[in-house]
């Protein structure tokens, strides 16, 4: 059998995601410590556990509806206006998803003919260029500047639109970066897009996950409600990555075109999960609270000593990653992960991994705890301080 030949080529052309190769690396170590993965280190709150067991136990284990329960979209509905200042009607506005991964490839499949342009700002979650392109779309990549906190400006927007535009993916608060984007920027868009049929797929996902102002997105802004298709989730708001919950907010037509989609390749989402996610949405707010605290303490820590030890790092405003730049070491991204990961038994990602814009950067999530990550900035200080002697003998 010739499998070049049987497999579809544009699945063939998508190369793996970079983040997989360090945790191989690392799942051969018995003491090294992971600040890469992004999965919260809280485990998930008690009562929506709760609320998941007794949903068993009451013998819920049947389909939902195709667009997720009732009772769940009509909380996802008063979580939205509640804590975003968004306005969505329950019954034709939301879609519940098995995470916000589903939710992104069900966006650009029901937006993408052949062929047509997709806006990427680079660094950021890797998954939207392989999705436009399973999608049959085409990935236009735009590459932020640390100079602009990694904000994505009109001047970068405007270069990039073509007649084949038919998108633009904001990925903020951004993974990796942990750069946000403000009403006024998200006002500089609105007026780059003026007058044009350009739809955005906005990924706020870490939305409850900014630090020291509220996210705004650009539903907010009434010029840009009705071409905005916002993803969101419960995986790092409550920590519930392996329950596999997101949802879709968006005009009616989008979703009723979603659905159709995700009715056939999926059914609906996990029973137990929406039981549980309805817990999240409705008493869970604490836990956000409480959660984005202890984040907010780790950012600014790692942050002020990256920078004591010598890696210039601005103060990411969202999620829970910090973007330090390592020219100054003179080894690309991969290379100084690997020798960290190695030598000093430390994972974080290189930048180069998030496209094009990455290289010169890591990536290190402090979804991890204090004592993992002020351990880890003790054996980054080591590492650099061999690297600058090892240099200085050649």
């Amino acid at each position: 059998m010739n499998y070049d030949q049987i497999l579809n080529q544009r699945i063939q052309d998508i190369k793996p995601s970079g983040i997989r190769k360090f945790f191989d690396i690392l799942e051969e170590m018995t003491d090294a410590i992971s600040l890469g993965i992004g999965e919260p280190d809280f485990v998930t709150p008690w009562h929506i556990r709760d609320a998941g067991i007794l949903s068993l136990e009451r013998g819920h284990t049947k389909y939902t509806s195709n667009a997720g329960m009732l009772q769940l979209r009509r909380e996802i509905a008063n979580y939205m206006n509640r804590r975003f200042d968004l306005q969505y009607d329950y019954t034709s506005q939301i879609l519940v998803t098995v995470g916000g991964s589903e939710a992104i490839d069900l966006s650009l499949r029901v937006l993408l003919e052949p062929g047509d342009e997709v806006i990427v700002p680079v660094p950021s979650f890797v998954c939207y260029g392989p999705l436009t392109t399973m999608a049959g779309g085409v990935p236009v990549y735009v590459e932020l500047k640390a100079e602009n906190e990694f904000r994505l400006t009109p001047e970068e927007l405007r270069a990039a639109i073509t007649p084949k535009t038919k998108a633009l993916v904001l990925p903020f608060p951004c993974n990796p970066t942990g750069g946000v984007m403000e009403r006024r920027d998200l006002e500089g868009i609105a007026e780059v897009l003026r007058d044009t049929d350009i739809m955005i797929l906005s990924d706020e996902i870490y939305a409850e996950l900014t630090y020291g102002q509220r996210h705004v997105s650009p539903a907010n802004l009434t010029e840009l409600y009705d071409r905005t298709v916002v993803v969101n989730g419960f995986s790092k708001s409550h920590a519930m990555t392996g329950w596999r919950m997101g949802y879709v907010c968006a005009p009616k037509p989008i979703i009723g075109a979603m659905v159709k989609l995700h009715q056939f390749g999926i059914m609906s989402a996990p029973t137990t999960s929406q039981y549980a996610a309805v817990e999240a949405v409705r008493n869970g707010d604490r836990d956000i609270q409480h959660m984005r605290e202890e984040y907010d303490r780790r950012r600014r820590y790692l942050v002020d000593n990256l920078n004591r030890i010598g890696l210039s790092c601005f103060e990411p405003k969202g999620a829970f990653y910090v973007f330090p730049s390592i020219q100054s070491t003179g080894l690309t991204s991969e290379v100084f992960c690997e020798r960290f990961l190695r030598e000093e038994r430390v994972a974080v990602i290189p930048g180069s991994a998030f496209g094009p814009g990455g290289e010169g950067y890591v990536r290190i999530c402090y979804a991890s705890s204090m004592k993992d990550i002020a351990e880890a900035i003790r054996r980054m200080d080591n590492f650099l301080v061999k690297l600058r002697e090892e240099q200085g003998r050649g």
